[in-house]
């Protein structure tokens, strides 16, 4: 269950729980702007690299390789949610079928306009995926759906709701929270919450 606030809110030791974060068993909504309310019949994802453009619809999508996976989350406003269940299709999977080239950074783009940014080694290195389904159950809107970029290891600013556009570059560009002066990383971490961090 979802709900906009924090339940049963508790600090836990025992080595799950990055520095300054707090464990909940809900699951907060936080957003830049309003929640992006996609049709899966008309979504799709671009990724390109300056060179290669190739868009995905929703069935060619699913098409891809699917993984399930189950790992912690953390949001940089200091909650941690743990054994949270993922289904997508990985990003190495992705590109692959994408055909791009190897570039050092990506520039995530979402239904609504919102960016961040990673280097390329944390989407294909970890458990980084396009997720189409959380606990079993399509992905909800205001969770991101119907897909939405997920990268665990990083605070969640950077695993872009609605997902729209991955492009690939060799220069790193600032997404809208790492221009505002987040983190350009946003490691849990290390706490890596501002550019002060």
């Amino acid at each position: 269950m979802a709900t906009r606030g924090f339940q049963g809110r508790a600090r836990s030791t025992d080595g799950r729980v990055p520095p300054g974060q707090y464990v909940t068993d809900d699951f907060p909504v936080l957003t830049a702007g309003p929640t992006e309310f996609v049709d899966t019949s008309d979504w799709e994802l671009t990724v390109s690299d300056g060179i290669v453009s190739t868009t995905f619809d929703w069935a060619a999508l699913h098409e891809l390789p699917m993984e399930t996976i189950t790992t912690d989350i953390h949001c940089v406003t200091h909650w941690s949610k743990f054994d949270t269940t993922w289904r997508g299709v990985p990003i190495e999977s992705l590109f692959e079928a994408a055909g791009v080239g190897d570039f050092d950074f990506a520039l995530v783009s979402s239904y609504g306009g919102y960016t961040t940014n990673l280097p390329v080694t944390d989407l294909l290195d970890r458990d980084a995926m396009v997720a189409v389904e959380f606990d079993g159950a399509p992905l909800e809107a205001e969770h991101g759906g119907p897909a939405r970029l997920l990268v665990p290891h990083l605070y969640l600013w950077k695993s872009a709701k609605w997902l729209s556009e991955i492009r690939l570059g060799d220069d790193e560009d600032q997404g809208f929270w790492e221009a505002a002066g987040y983190h350009n990383y946003g490691d849990p971490w290390s706490e890596q919450r501002y550019t002060s961090d």
